[in-house]
Formats: C-alpha cells, structure tokens, sequence
C-alpha cells in the first residue's frame, strides 16, 4: 500500500516593528487569544528598534521585508510625529513629510509590507472598541481621559496589559467588531489630511 505524505500547511509568519512596549505586550496578547480560538499558530516576532528615530524603524522594515516573513507591519503613532513637526524649524524638513516619503518608498519597493498608521496613538484603537467617533485627540493624554472612561484602571504597564485572566486583548476582544467597524469607517491614512483621526489596526484582521 502507497503511503501517503503528510502535506505541510505554511504557517504564515509576521514581524511588527513598533515604538514601545505597549504594542509588543497587546500583540503578545492579541497572538495568545487568536492562535487558542483559531485553533491554529501564529508566528508574530515584534521589534523595537534600540534607536527609535521613524528613519531607524524604517531601516529596520526594510530589513524584516527581505528576509523570511510573508508580511511586516510598520506600527507607527503619529502623535509624536506630528509634535515634532510643529516643533522643527521652518527651515527644516519636516519630520511629517518625512515619514509620508518614507512609507510610499516602502509601498513603492516591497509587496510584503504593511504600515499601519494610529493617529494620535495604540489607545485610539482601544477607544474605538467602546465610542464611535472621528474626533481629533492630539496626543495620548487625551486619549487617556476617554478611555478611562471605559477602563477605569488603564495603565500603560506590563502588569495591566498581562494580567493573567484580565489581560489587554481579553478585555477588549467582546467589542472587536465594534473596534473594526469603527476604525475602517475612518478610512486609510490620508497624505492629504495627515492629522486628522485616524487608526488602521483593523487591518490585522483581515490577514
């Protein structure tokens, strides 16, 4: 009798470059749920650049996209992106236009990259899993008093985002639909109207 040959499923395997721990420790979290009730595994390798500059992170997509994984995403908040711009000096090239430069080059180059673009900041995205809404928060602290409005004890620490039985993602993940619907009707970020409210997380379920 012939026997027949295992075939070997691939296993897509991801890499995220992102700018501090919040995000690795809401991906470790978002990996755990999702591999248990998918039955299935996710590989997902985040990376912090030792040097956080958006030139350094970008470098380092670069890098991921050429090697082994079938999709990198680019995690960037744009708050702080933004307050540098109005900060920098009329001579100088604004670190904004920078950043639009440098992901169309990276859209522009490889067909495995993804830049996801949360405007102001990750707490956003978490706003959006309770409150529908386009408005324009300028940075996290403002997010933050809306948000606590829904978790009461939201705290930017590994302990909040890991607790055993009370993490992060579980704590969100009976409002994801809400999350995604809300943030797709947000539309793609917009090089014509950079500042406005914006959160692409939702594309990470729909890979």
């Amino acid at each position: 009798m012939r026997q027949h040959k295992k075939i070997r499923l691939h296993i897509p395997t991801y890499a995220f470059v992102v700018e501090g721990e919040t995000e690795v420790w809401y991906l470790q979290m978002y990996r755990q749920h999702e591999q248990k009730d998918r039955n299935a595994r996710i590989n997902i390798k985040p990376e912090i650049p030792q040097k956080k500059k958006i030139k350094d992170q970008y470098k380092l997509v670069k890098e991921l996209a050429r090697s082994e994984y079938d999709k990198v995403f680019w995690i960037v908040d744009l708050d702080v992106i933004v307050k540098e711009t109005n900060e920098a000096p009329k001579e100088k090239y604004p670190p904004l236009l920078k950043f639009m430069k440098l992901r169309r080059n990276l859209y522009e180059k490889f067909d495995n990259v993804q830049v996801i673009v949360n405007n102001p900041c990750l707490e956003f995205w978490f706003l959006l899993h309770f409150v529908k809404t386009n408005d324009y928060y300028k940075n996290y602290q403002e997010v933050l008093g809306e948000l606590r409005v829904h978790l009461k004890e939201y705290d930017k620490t590994r302990k909040y985002f890991m607790r055993p039985g009370r993490d992060i993602y579980g704590r969100l993940k009976p409002y994801l639909k809400d999350a995604i619907k809300n943030a797709g009707e947000l539309g793609e970020f917009d090089e014509q109207n950079p500042t406005k409210a914006n959160c692409e997380m939702d594309v990470l379920f729909k890979n």
